[in-house]
């Protein structure tokens, strides 16, 4: 598989908490670290600090409902690239479902496996 972005980020967002997945490839080796963060506006904050520490500017989520909004929102105004997935579409790639895998599809695979549901909302839209 072609790396597309060296540094990059997965988020499953649901109501209560995130699961995040961090990819980081350097000299071909790839490292992945992953946490869960909350919802509020003091974790989201929280979030876009850890992963600037991380060098990360490429922040692909999925989610279900409106719960991405306020994720949206936040990395937006901290200068995050920003891409949405359909999770209706991130079902449907093979395998078992799990956090931890719905996290790594998200973050490794964005050009390959969700070329067809990436979204960029409308400013009217994320309100």
């Amino acid at each position: 598989m072609r790396i597309l972005y060296e540094r990059c980020c997965g988020l499953d967002i649901h109501k209560c908490s995130i699961a995040v997945c961090v990819v980081i490839t350097r000299d071909g080796k790839t490292e992945e670290e992953t946490r869960r963060f909350g919802t509020m506006t003091a974790d989201l904050l929280e979030l876009a600090a850890w992963l600037k520490a991380r060098g990360i500017e490429h922040v692909a989520m999925e989610s279900t409902g409106v719960y991405w909004k306020p994720v949206w929102n936040i990395l937006e105004a901290e200068g995050f690239d920003l891409l949405l997935a359909n999770a209706q579409e991130v079902k449907i790639v093979p395998g078992r479902k799990t956090d931890q895998k719905d996290r790594r599809k998200t973050t490794a695979r964005p050009a390959i496996v969700f070329r067809r549901c990436w979204r960029m909302p409308t400013s009217s839209c994320v309100r």
